[in-house]
């Protein structure tokens, strides 16, 4: 090394460097907003809601087509599949807030980067039911 920089390169140094460029991956959207659609937080978390209500009211008559023995449509049973699984990430977010836990921001970006898959599924799947 260099005797102008050997003090300036050192450990605590090249930690705090490294740190402070991988804390800005990490943080929320400053601009741009959140989802796909760079809605502001409020208008996210209202968004989040109607997506849950939807899949949910729609998942609910599923089942009740079901228990009624009213629906043997592969295509819709196959369409609600796949919006399970598009929506589980917003499932399991609403489950864990529900019971008190934590969501954790792994879990928050999950969501923020599936809720416009999982409305399109659940309207897919609306649209199989004749709404």
């Amino acid at each position: 090394m260099t005797k102008w920089n050997a003090n300036w390169v050192n450990f605590p140094t090249l930690m705090l460097m490294s740190v402070s460029l991988l804390l800005p991956g990490c943080a929320m959207p400053l601009f741009g907003g959140y989802g796909a659609n760079g809605l502001t937080r409020e208008e996210f978390t209202r968004y989040v809601e109607s997506v849950f209500r939807l899949q949910n009211n729609i998942t609910s008559e599923i089942m009740a087509l079901q228990e009624s023995y009213a629906t043997d449509n592969q295509g819709l049973l196959k369409a609600e599949q796949y919006m399970q699984e598009a929506c589980a990430p917003l499932n399991e977010y609403v489950s864990r807030e529900s019971e008190g836990l934590d969501t954790g921001l792994f879990l928050r970006r999950r969501v923020e980067k599936t809720a416009v898959d999982c409305e399109q599924k659940a309207l897919k799947v609306k649209a199989l039911l004749g709404h």
